[in-house]
């Protein structure tokens, strides 16, 4: 082996993360995970051998940290062109840019996160409360350490799957793998890093603040949805009332004259109101980004 080659899982991670430096949080998270998992596995299948010496014959069959950084980065650039949304067409008047929210798929998915993070909100919340509630309760029995365990684990699984909804809501890269907990490591030490690891708070603030953000959001969503279709759809359904083909009691129209002027600003309050969800969603996912992604060099 080199004087550089890693001589420790340690070493080989970080070499890992320092190639993988300029990427996304979420791809060294998710790179981390994968050799971690892999180099432990090979190790404990050679208890005869040192660690390094199993890391020397890993290092012909994985690949050294540079290469391995190198397959991921290309893998990464490969996946996200696929994936990559068709580019809006671009127009050069204000009004253009303004009505061109229309075409834009990123309005309609962060409208469905916007929807459905009443939901979400609604479990992760229960969950988080919950959990931290009985588990500063059972402490004082020998219970309370595995079901705390049992809750870090089910919040992590959480955020897991919220990483992918707001993966494929938002556009935001989040990890496809969860942050490595190495079970060799005895009961309590592992105890300990969950306590110590910051991602562990910062999880569940996220989830505890989803409640109040998934009330939000809905709020937000569905009135700015329903107010513009309603004065859309007022003058047609007073001329039906009008002509008898439906009858809405109590119901209380403007003059005819005026139809015009209220479809016009309910388009214009539609079209606005698509420019608020994209810009909700960029902003929640990058507050999501920040905390439920492992930072480098963290476990």
């Amino acid at each position: 082996m080199s004087d550089h080659a890693p001589r420790s899982i340690e070493q080989y991670l970080s070499q890992l993360q320092h190639a993988l430096a300029n990427q996304d949080p979420a791809v060294i998270q998710d790179a981390s995970y994968d050799a971690e998992e892999y180099l432990r596995a090979e190790v404990a299948q050679h208890p005869d051998k040192s660690e390094a010496d199993v890391l020397e014959a890993i290092a012909v069959s994985y690949g050294a940290p540079d290469e391995v950084a190198e397959a991921y980065i290309a893998t990464e650039a490969t996946v996200q062109a696929a994936l990559k949304p068709p580019e809006p067409t671009r127009h050069d008047t204000a009004l253009g840019r303004f009505f061109a929210i229309y075409m834009q798929p990123q309005a309609y998915s962060a409208l469905f996160y916007m929807l459905l993070a009443l939901a979400t909100g609604i479990i992760y919340f229960t969950v988080a409360i919950t959990g931290m509630s009985v588990s500063l309760g059972l402490m004082i029995l020998i219970i309370g350490v595995p079901f705390f365990l049992l809750f870090i684990a089910t919040a992590r699984v959480l955020a897991l799957v919220e990483g992918r909804i707001v993966e494929t809501c938002l556009g935001v890269r989040m990890p496809r793998r969860p942050s490595y907990l190495n079970s060799d490591l005895p009961f309590l030490e592992r105890i300990k890093n969950m306590l110590v690891d910051a991602r562990t708070w910062s999880t569940l603030l996220y989830q505890i603040l989803m409640l109040p953000l998934g009330v939000f959001y809905f709020v937000v969503a569905v009135v700015s949805v329903t107010v513009p279709l309603a004065l859309i759809a007022s003058p047609i359904v007073g001329l039906l009332d009008d002509y008898g083909y439906i009858y809405i009691p109590g119901g209380v129209f403007l003059p005819l004259w005026t139809a015009p002027f209220q479809m016009l600003f309910g388009v214009i309050l539609l079209t606005a109101a698509l420019h608020l969800f994209k810009g909700i969603g960029k902003v929640h996912g990058h507050v999501a980004k920040s905390l439920l992604v492992m930072a480098p060099g963290k476990n």
